[in-house]
Order: structure tokens, then C-alpha cells, then sequence
């Protein structure tokens, strides 16, 4: 039963990505709101979830595990009730970050909850359920919220997810049972607050940069503040007595590996998770029930390809899977790439199908190899260092990905407009970006819509080689430092696994 309590939680986290990435076309049309505004609704979520987890994780050890997570279900059900009745955008993105915070407190105690109730092969089967129901939310999510936002309007999607949390508060309210760490210290609230806001301050930056211009003085000033909060978070790190982050753990080679490995699927996968729906039913027309199947293909893989990884792990490294996973995974970015808008659907299904394929195989390797490869007792830290990593690097990427796209899109643009009226071309490139298409043409009334949706096209074309590159890249990095590396079962001891040879 906590098992199953933890596993519903799983559950709810993606669909309230998914769900609300599907939503957005939905949302900005009752409610408005400037590009950057829209932008928040996914990366609000995504940066404090990404950005409380280790917080969260030494909460938990302290004050209980059931507590934190209760606590943190009951934060996601109610938050997302609120976002029910919020009156305009300023207040879905304020409760987007609530439920982001409150998913973090759900998800580290409920993982350090697991934790203590299963031992070996137990806890593998455990943790591959838990997997599995991260799987099925990523899958299924934009369908669901596609039917919903069909039948009931965009509303309804935090409304399943509020349900769904809430049958997981009932479970582990009657079921899971209380543990904590009696050694456990104080939380390293400056480096919460530092690491944090360093986030934060990088990721309004580059919302800024496609209106604002990346010379601007506000963008100027949001990085270099961005910057001094990362200087004071390192040199708090290096001198607190129980630090959130133990920068030593960067000795290891392999742990670099690790959190390049971590950082990957944002860039492949996650990214496309909210882009393509913007694209499907911003830019082609499609209803959200039609993009939400289309969406379909490139996370069903997740429901079985993770189970075939890790029984190729008996014959082939957990490195090497990953890395090759990685290279098929950018094989699919450049296939997809040749489909523009406005091609039949059925053209890109085997190109998401590839690309869900090849970022299956790491997707279910990637938390055993994080513990593999440092030493035993240190495995704890450096699995929240790699959640923490792939997380908030999920919502750094989806802003860095949109402002790419957006300057992508006004050099596509820039040629077909005469010198006078390229003021507003940002405004409008920005927009297009954002799937916005009919302000984009209000802004340009010369261009014309054929015009807007061929630039669109060939800007994201030109975003997917981008994002292939990115992805070969990593794998190389991948394949340099974990080409070696097994699972802990397989790996023998954890200590040796981590030295690095």
C-alpha cells in the first residue's frame, strides 16, 4: 500500500507537465497573458520542483518521511484544486510554482519512504514500479488532457490531477509508516535560498532575451545577479558544516559522466514534451484531443523499452546502453526534422516513435548508475544531486530551447519584412514560438499566415539539428566517462565502481 501511495503521486507529477503543456494554447486564449507569462505556466513547475528536491530530501530525513510526503501530496492536491479557480495568469504561474515545491516534498519523501520499506531485489522491483508509473504519466498525460480540455475545458486537467494526489494522500495516510534519520542535521537554508534563486534569476533571463534582446540592461543585470548567486552558493557549500551539496563528489570522473547523462533527456525529450503540442495546435490547427494522440508515440516507449535495458544490462554496460540510446534518440531529432507543418500526421510518428525509443533505454538505467559510481555511503547525496540535475536542467533547457526557437524564428523572418516594420519582429517571433499564431500576424499583417507558418517550420527544423547535435554531443560524453559503468548489481562493490578507471 505505500508502495501504491507513492506510486499515485508518481503518477500526478507528469500529468501536470504534460497536462498543462497540452493546455497552452487553451489557457492563453481565456486567460492571455505576454509570451513570457505563458512561459511560466511549465517553467514555474519545473524550476522549484527541480530546485527544492535536495531541500526536500533533508527535510524528510529530519522531520519524517511520511510527514514530507503527506505534506507534500496534500500541497499538490490542493494547489492544483486552486488552479482551478485562478482569475488570470499571473495567479496560475504563482500556483505552478506552489505545486512544483509541494511535488518535490511528495517526491523526495516518498522516494526515502521506499527506501527504508524494501531491501535488494525488492527494492528493484519497487523502484522499476515506481518507473513504470512515471511512464504511464508521460504517455498517457497528453492524451487525457487533451479529452479533457476537449469535453471540459482546460480547468478540468488540474482537476484529475487533484484527484488522482488525493487517493495517494488517503493511502499513505492509513498505510505508510514513519521513519526518519536520527543523525540527520539542520537544513543548509543559504544554500537553498542561493541555489535557488540563481535559477530562478538565469531562467527569467532568458525568458526576457526574445522581447528584450540578450544586450539589454534587465537581461544584463538577471545574469549577472544569476551569476553572483551561483559564486555565493559554491563558497557557501564549500564552508557549511552539513552542505546541500557535496562538491567534492565532482572528483569522481564518472559522477561527471553521470550529470551529463542526467541532463540529456531535457534536451532530446522533455523539451518536445511541451514544444510539439505548441506546434500541433498553435501553428497546424489540431484539437488537443488530436495532439494529445499524437503525443502518444513518443512516450509509449517508456511503458516497455526500460524493462528491455535492464535485462540487455546482463550482456552490455549501463554506460554503453545509455550512450547508444542517446545517439538513436538524435537520429529521430534529424528524421523529424524533415517533416514540416502541414505533412500528414502519419509522417511523424516513426520519427517520435525513434526518438522515445532511444531516450527509453537510459531513462530507466540512469538513477542505478547515479548510485554506481560513488563510493556506498555517499549514495544518498548523489542521488539528489542527479535528480536536482535533471530536473532543474528540464526547466533551464525549456527556457533556453523557447528563447532559441523565438530568435530562430525572427532570423527566418527578418528577410521577408522591409526595414520599417521589423521593430515588432521580436514581439511577433516570440509569440510564433509560443504557438500564438494569430498575434503573430496581427503584429505582421504583411507576411501573411503561409509566410509566418513557413518561417515557423524552417526555424524548427533548424532547432531539431540543433538539439541532435546537443544530444551526439552528450552521448560522446556519455561513452567517454560511464562506457564502463554497471549497475550496483552488477558492479560489485559501489567503491570500486566509482574509481574511476
Amino acid at each position: 500500500m505505500t508502495l501504491g501511495a507513492v506510486c499515485l503521486a508518481a503518477l500526478a507529477m507528469p500529468l501536470s507537465f504534460t497536462g498543462p503543456a497540452v493546455a497552452l494554447p487553451a489557457i492563453a486564449g481565456s486567460l492571455g497573458g505576454s509570451p513570457i507569462a505563458l512561459s511560466w505556466v511549465t517553467n514555474a513547475f519545473m524550476l522549484c520542483f527541480g530546485s527544492c528536491l535536495m531541500a526536500a530530501g533533508a527535510l524528510a530525513d529530519r522531520f519524517g518521511r511520511k510527514r514530507i510526503f503527506l505534506a507534500g501530496v496534500a500541497g499538490f492536491a490542493l494547489t492544483s484544486l486552486a488552479l482551478m479557480a485562478a482569475p488570470d495568469l499571473a495567479w496560475v504561474d504563482v500556483l505552478r510554482a506552489a505545486q512544483g515545491m509541494a511535488g518535490a516534498a511528495a517526491f523526495s519523501g516518498g522516494v526515502a519512504a521506499l527506501a527504508q520499506e524494501f531491501e535488494g531485489r525488492a527494492a528493484t522491483r519497487a523502484f522499476s514500479l515506481l518507473g513504470t508509473s512515471f511512464g504511464v504519466g508521460l504517455a498517457f498525460g497528453p492524451v487525457l488532457a487533451g479529452a479533457l480540455i476537449q469535453q471540459a475545458g482546460w480547468r478540468s486537467v488540474f482537476l484529475s490531477v487533484a484527484l488522482i494526489a488525493t487517493c495517494a494522500l488517503g493511502f499513505g495516510a492509513r498505510c505508510m509508516r514513519e521513519s526518519r534519520d536520527p543523525a540527520a542535521m539542520g537544513l543548509d537554508w543559504p544554500g537553498a535560498a542561493t541555489f535557488t534563486g540563481a535559477l530562478a534569476l538565469f531562467t527569467y533571463a532568458v525568458l526576457s532575451a526574445p522581447d528584450s534582446g540578450w544586450g539589454s540592461l534587465p537581461v544584463v543585470l538577471l545574469l549577472s545577479g544569476s551569476a553572483v548567486l551561483l559564486v555565493a552558493f559554491v563558497v557557501i557549500e564549500q564552508r557549511v558544516r552539513a552542505p546541500m551539496l557535496d562538491l567534492s563528489l565532482f572528483r569522481y570522473p564518472r559522477f561527471v559522466g553521470v550529470q551529463f547523462l542526467a541532463a540529456a533527456p531535457a534536451y532530446s525529450y522533455v523539451v518536445l514534451q511541451v514544444l510539439l503540442p505548441i506546434r500541433l495546435i498553435g501553428i497546424e490547427g489540431y484539437s488537443a484531443m488530436e495532439a494529445g494522440r499524437m503525443m502518444i508515440a513518443l512516450s509509449a516507449p517508456m511503458l516497455v523499452v526500460p524493462l528491455l535495458a535492464g535485462m540487455l544490462t546482463r550482456w552490455l554496460s549501463a554506460g554503453l546502453i545509455s550512450g547508444l540510446g542517446l545517439l538513436i534518440c538524435a537520429g529521430g531529432l534529424s528524421w523529424l526534422a524533415q517533416c514540416a507543418p502541414g505533412q500528414p500526421p502519419a509522417g511523424m510518428v516513426l520519427p517520435m516513435l525513434t526518438i522515445g525509443f532511444g531516450i527509453s533505454l537510459p531513462w530507466g538505467l540512469m538513477d542505478g548508475l547515479a548510485v554506481s559510481v560513488v563510493p556506498k555511503e555517499r549514495a544518498g547525496m548523489a542521488t539528489g544531486i542527479f535528480s536536482t540535475t535533471r530536473v532543474a536542467g528540464e526547466g533551464i533547457a525549456l527556457a533556453i530551447v523557447g528563447a532559441l526557437l523565438a530568435a530562430l524564428a525572427q532570423s527566418r523572418l527578418h528577410p521577408m519584412l522591409a526595414a520599417d516594420a521589423s521593430t515588432l519582429l521580436p514581439q511577433a517571433a516570440h509569440r510564433l514560438a509560443m504557438g500564438n499564431l494569430s498575434q503573430a500576424m496581427s503584429l505582421l499583417p504583411q507576411l501573411g499566415r503561409q509566410a509566418l507558418v513557413q518561417g515557423y517550420g524552417e526555424a524548427f527544423r533548424s532547432l531539431l539539428y540543433i538539439l541532435a547535435a546537443i544530444t551526439v554531443l552528450s552521448a560522446g560524453m556519455v561513452f567517454g566517462f560511464l562506457s564502463h559503468a554497471r549497475l550496483p548489481h552488477l558492479a560489485g562493490s559501489a567503491p570500486k565502481a566509482a574509481s574511476g578507471t
